[in-house]
């Protein structure tokens, strides 16, 4: 049987960022742009394989996604207005397009075709769940129950990701084995594993995550495991999916800047994680490095961020002069 205090290091991080989620003015530190690294990191073997599974390299894949920046205008034009709603620089917007499309999968040459796509999956019969178990009854059990103190979307399903990590993965519970795979991954992926979706290739996780945010800024319904393909309907809707774009971008400036470092002026640093996602977890994991003796004072940009800060000048140049929040 578990106590109440077992169930209690569920929050981790995240309660401790609850219990400080304000820092003043005069602690912010401003991470200054550029890369950190002076090559790029490493990049996964996963995408090492992609790229050869489909015949291409990374510099065809980024001059392709460039391409399509390029001569939309329409995409443009919704990319400066999700900056402006999300009160961010459109280039982070850029940054994580690029990122995406230069070592995940390489950009459609037209991107309406999307549209085609979010009616076909809006329109399919689907649930979230992990060995036939859903997630709404998964996450009935106790060890979620801490994460419940948090109202805000964000917060909340971080709770729940880190929970899963936790006491989950990799581990056997009550005779049920439960393999060593993200939250995502074990409940997100109705399909086929590693996929995520449309033109910003969003995990159903991640829109849950800023749907709250979505919600308050551009009037959009607020998403629910309840209604999957109200979801999927969302990420695959090249427009809708700019808006989502802006808004991990901003959730992570603000979790970050919770933790007292602006990194709005770096987005090689916005697009690492655009990537690897958990933005307060990792935060909050800095903050903690920086106060620590010789310990890790600023965030750094990974491959896919590093890539972003290397070739800034260039797709600053596809916002035109307008180039304002």
């Amino acid at each position: 049987m578990r106590t109440r205090l077992s169930i209690l290091p569920a929050l981790g991080l995240l309660f401790i960022l609850a219990l400080t989620n304000a820092v003043s003015a005069g602690e912010l530190v401003r991470v200054p742009p550029g890369n950190r690294n002076s090559v790029q990191p490493p990049i996964p073997n996963t995408s090492v394989l992609r790229a050869k599974a489909f015949n291409t390299t990374y510099d065809e894949k980024y001059q392709k996604i460039v391409g399509v920046l390029r001569d939309d205008k329409d995409l443009m034009a919704s990319i400066r207005k999700a900056g402006q709603a999300y009160q961010i620089d459109p280039i982070h917007i850029v940054g994580a397009l690029v990122g995406e499309h230069t070592y995940n999968i390489t950009i459609v040459n037209r991107v309406k075709s999307y549209y085609v796509k979010a009616l076909a999956y809006s329109q399919s019969d689907f649930k979230f769940a992990y060995k036939d178990v859903t997630v709404q009854t998964f996450l009935k059990k106790p060890e979620f129950a801490p994460c419940n103190a948090f109202t805000g979307s964000a917060e909340l399903w971080e709770c729940r990701d880190e929970t899963w990590d936790k006491s989950f993965r990799g581990k056997v519970i009550d005779g049920v084995t439960y393999e060593n795979m993200t939250f995502q991954r074990a409940f997100f992926q109705p399909f086929f594993a590693g996929q995520t979706f449309g033109l910003g290739q969003i995990s159903p996780l991640t829109a849950l995550e800023v749907t709250d945010l979505v919600h308050a800024t551009s009037g959009l319904p607020k998403l629910s495991v309840d209604d999957p393909q109200a979801i999927y309907r969302d990420i695959m809707d090249p427009d809708r999916s700019v808006i989502y774009i802006a808004a991990i971008v901003k959730d992570a400036i603000d979790a970050y800047r919770a933790e007292g470092f602006d990194i709005t002026d770096n987005p090689g640093l916005t697009a690492t994680l655009y990537n690897v996602g958990q933005p307060r977890r990792r935060a909050a994991a800095l903050r903690q490095a920086a106060d620590a003796t010789g310990g890790k004072k600023l965030p750094e940009e990974n491959y896919y961020g590093w890539l972003v800060n290397d070739k800034l000048p260039e797709l600053r140049g596809l916002l035109g002069s307008d180039n304002s929040q």
